[in-house]
């Protein structure tokens, strides 16, 4: 079954009263033991567990999974001890230690999540076709789905289930705390898309002025959704999801609009050149942002051949060697909206916003989480656990 991955909040800002260790007291979990069972075969990593995120953050890290914890809609499995051990290590490693980094322990302890929660398969929703990657609940609880397909080896989709969707959840938790500037909202009125936004493509809305799709169904996810993209995304993908902004975008002529939404969404937008643009007839194309290509989760442009694309500098190398045996002419960009402008004020928003609100450079916590995307060491990492006593 084809999905279209989203990420899913619910928050409730009445509740985030209870992140304050001062109404708290030492713990939330009063009645729960702090030493895990010796004898237990995950003794290491409970134990790990604790003095990592209980002991540090008063945070529950749940990985086993329990039903009054999970949603009973899903059809859900718990995640594998392997998968679990290695996320705790990079969920303190990607997210956690990238604020004590930037600015201490205090930061997201305040303000962080209460309870992490694991769960292995992923969360389908069959009546719209999307994923749900993760849960936020009243700013206490965040979920986590898909663990069990985790791929150590590929960071493109490490941050597309997890730390994306880690870093948007807490954007969401901070905004609720301290409410962004109502400007943000504004610059693209009109344009949100609650409903359909899981059927266009990345280019397209890019060019309409959001980071990603998901970015253009309301004006609360656009605002995490940029935190989120800038602080994970490389300078690589980013550049190119701004070329892209910099297009015309239009509708495929070549679909049949009376086919299944299902077969319309590889190929409902596109950017194309073709040979004479007066005889539609004689149109070659040579660029589709394909959803098909999702498996890579990175952002990417398909050629005429099923070439891939995932970069500005290839993109464009691509569009010379056409132009050595094709007269080329780009759709004309019709929509009377400047999305690569509109996309950097929104990111200046966020920026002035985490400085303003937060004392904090958006900036420098972007090039502390790039450089740890690009550097962790698993196997030093699971050392921490195994040397535990």
């Amino acid at each position: 079954m084809k999905v279209t991955k989203y990420i899913f909040a619910a928050l409730l800002l009445p509740l985030l009263a209870a992140c304050s260790d001062e109404k708290l007291g030492p713990s939330i979990f009063p009645e729960v033991s702090d030493e895990p069972d010796p004898a237990s075969y995950t003794y290491k990593f409970d134990k790990w567990l604790n003095q990592n995120f209980r002991d540090v953050y008063n945070v529950d890290f749940k990985y086993l999974m329990e039903d009054v914890e999970a949603d009973m809609n899903y059809n859900l499995v718990p995640a594998t001890y392997d998968n679990a051990r290695d996320l705790a290590l990079l969920t303190k490693y990607l997210w956690y230690d990238s604020y004590k980094e930037l600015i201490g322990e205090a930061f997201i302890k305040s303000y962080g999540p209460r309870i992490l929660h694991l769960i292995g398969s992923p969360a389908y929703n069959p009546n719209s076709g999307t994923e749900t990657l993760g849960l936020a609940e009243g700013g206490l609880k965040v979920t986590l789905f898909k663990v069990n397909e985790m791929d150590l080896d590929d960071i493109n989709m490490l941050n597309e289930f997890y730390f994306r969707t880690m870093h948007h959840e807490f954007g969401h938790i901070l905004h609720q705390t301290k409410s962004y500037p109502t400007d943000f909202n504004l610059l693209s009125t009109g344009r949100y898309d609650d409903s359909s936004w899981q059927s266009k493509q990345p280019g397209y809305v890019a060019s309409l002025g959001f980071i990603t799709p998901y970015a253009s169904s309301q004006a609360r996810e656009d605002f995490a959704e940029t935190i989120a993209n800038y602080l994970t995304r490389t300078p690589q993908q980013m550049e190119l999801i701004l070329w892209m902004s910099k297009l015309g975008w239009t509708k495929d002529p070549n679909v049949d609009e009376t086919e299944s939404e299902e077969s319309l969404k590889d190929r409902y937008y596109c950017y194309y050149y073709y040979d004479d643009p007066s005889d539609l007839e004689s149109k070659h194309y040579f660029f589709y942002s394909q959803e098909r290509y999702e498996k890579d989760y990175r952002v990417g442009l398909v050629g005429i051949n099923g070439e891939y694309f995932t970069s500005v500098a290839e993109a464009e190398a691509y569009l010379n060697k056409v132009k050595e045996t094709h007269e080329i002419y780009p759709v004309e960009d019709t929509d009377n909206v400047n999305g690569y402008e509109l996309i950097m004020q929104k990111q200046s928003i966020v920026r002035n916003w985490f400085t303003d609100q937060w004392k904090i450079s958006f900036d420098a916590l972007h090039d502390i989480v790039q450089r740890r995307q690009q550097d962790f060491d698993i196997v030093a990492l699971r050392q921490e656990v195994e040397s535990i006593q």
